[in-house]
């Protein structure tokens, strides 16, 4: 028997962008390499760290757009690794692409690496607070 997904019912027309979230945030879910954290760095900052050891800065590319952060590695084969007989490789040499769904507003402000860890750090910068006079009219 087959059934429909639920956003493809009649009665939830026009969802189509929350349908999209869901399947972009169930794709990263299962992904497992590379490991990463997030921690929450208080007043809306939060920072996404990645675990890239043995990739360089060239090797990396931070891109952001659609409400979608997506981090990727490419590494081209080294050549004297092909020729090395490993009796355990833990040490994962392959490219990789992760994507995070971020949340409306949330800003990527910058990228850093460090000791093997790819730093990511966005927020959600705060609204300026704005008064003004509003005219009040009379009827005549």
């Amino acid at each position: 028997m087959n059934r429909t997904p639920f956003f493809d019912s009649p009665l939830l027309l026009g969802f189509e962008h929350t349908r999209t979230l869901m399947e972009r945030a169930a794709r990263g879910a299962s992904e497992a390499y590379p490991p990463y954290n997030i921690e929450d760095c208080g007043e809306g900052r939060i920072r996404i760290t990645l675990a890239v050891a043995g990739f360089t800065v060239e090797q990396l590319s931070v891109n952001v757009g659609e409400n979608q952060l997506t981090v990727a590695g490419k590494r081209d084969p080294d050549p004297s690794e092909v020729e090395r007989d490993f009796l355990h490789r833990g040490i994962a040499a392959r490219g990789f692409t992760r994507a995070f769904v971020l949340a409306d507003g949330l800003e990527v402000r910058s990228a850093r690496l460090e000791d093997g860890l790819l730093h990511i750090d966005a927020e959600r910068p705060q609204p300026e607070r704005q008064t003004r006079q509003v005219p009040i009219q009379t009827a005549k």
